[in-house]
């Protein structure tokens, strides 16, 4: 199932971090996405050699740095990821049925990334353009 794009950012959490963070917001953001990538890349090759245990890190990180900012549906996606592959680590268990939600992870860090920027990118200004007639101050 997929999470429409309104939901996937808690704009409370990502708001209230933006506003203490201030300045430094915009360079998290990219830090986030820098960790996020290498941790969605962890968790795809951890998938491929079929390791519970590579699954976990990569994942636990994922997991708070998204909801760190907001990205709930994302964290919670990779809590799943985490906690099951933990249950399969006790169970001497392959993560195989982790697949389809090792899939899904990436593109919706993608969808949930493209919302971020978007609402951290700072507004256009506009020139006024008088409505097509030159404006000059002190005179109509």
């Amino acid at each position: 199932m997929s999470e429409p794009d309104g939901a996937l950012v808690d704009w409370v959490a990502f708001n209230r971090a933006r506003s203490e963070l201030g300045a430094d917001f915009v360079r998290i953001l990219g830090y986030f996405r820098e960790d996020g990538i290498k941790s969605l890349s962890a968790i795809e090759d951890a998938m491929r050699d079929r390791s519970a245990t590579a699954l976990v890190l990569p994942a636990h990180t994922l997991k708070g740095d998204s909801a760190q900012i907001g990205a709930m549906p994302l964290a919670r996606l990779a809590e799943h990821v985490e906690m099951t592959a933990r249950r399969c680590i006790e169970h001497r268990e392959a993560p195989d049925e982790l697949l389809s939600v090792v899939v899904r992870l990436r593109p919706l860090f993608q969808r949930t990334m493209a919302l971020c920027d978007q609402a951290a990118a700072p507004p256009i200004m506009r020139k006024p353009t008088g409505f097509g007639r030159k404006v000059v101050f002190g005179r109509a």
